[in-house]
């Protein structure tokens, strides 16, 4: 009788301890994979802001450049700029290299829209005023993405790093994330006569 007790107490004993067993394994196995997914998730706003902004870059140019002559050397840089971002996007390759891009197009997007003030007329165009108003509007759409990401890197990063979780993304080959970061030139504020002349 007590060689059936004791069996039964094993039997509970393991009907108790095998579930728990796999729920710890299983538990950092799923959030390194929903996280991994996240960020994925993530990227993929910023890329559907971006291409928004990719599409008004052209109107914004193209009404710009009946009124600003003397600006036709930072329209350009614009132009290569967005085609260039526009190719690294297709290729999908670095992320880093994609905020690069981003960065440069928002200062000189920044610098163009500064300029736009020395023509009252172009300031006047309500085409013009339409069209910086939505780029605006997608500026602030693409910040919101970025935050979104760096939180979704935060959270993938952790798991990456963290025991038992990075276990896990070891043997899955996730690794770390880079976050979206402001340059230092874009820390500082702009001041508009370095570009008014």
């Amino acid at each position: 009788m007590t060689q059936t007790s004791n069996s039964t107490q094993l039997i509970i004993a393991l009907a108790l301890i095998i579930p728990v067993i796999l729920a710890l394994l299983y538990i950092p196995y799923v959030t390194v994979i929903k996280n991994k997914n996240k960020v994925q998730e993530a990227l993929s706003s910023i890329d559907v802001q971006l291409k928004r902004r990719y599409d008004l870059i052209p109107n914004i140019l193209a009404i710009a450049q009946k009124f600003m002559d003397h600006e036709r050397s930072l329209i350009e840089d614009v132009t290569k700029l967005r085609t260039q971002a526009l190719e690294n996007s297709k290729k999908n390759n670095n992320i880093k290299e994609q905020f690069d891009i981003d960065k440069k197009i928002s200062s000189v997007m920044g610098k163009l829209l500064v300029s736009v003030e020395n023509y009252p007329q172009l300031k006047s165009d309500n085409t013009m005023t339409a069209a910086i108003d939505n780029y605006q509007d997608t500026e602030d759409h693409i910040a919101a993405a970025r935050r979104f990401y760096n939180a979704a890197v935060l959270e993938l990063n952790n798991s990456v790093e963290i025991f038992p979780s990075s276990l896990y993304a070891t043997m899955m080959g996730i690794k770390k994330m880079p976050f979206f970061e402001a340059d230092e030139a874009e820390r500082k504020p702009i001041n508009a006569s370095d570009y008014l002349k």
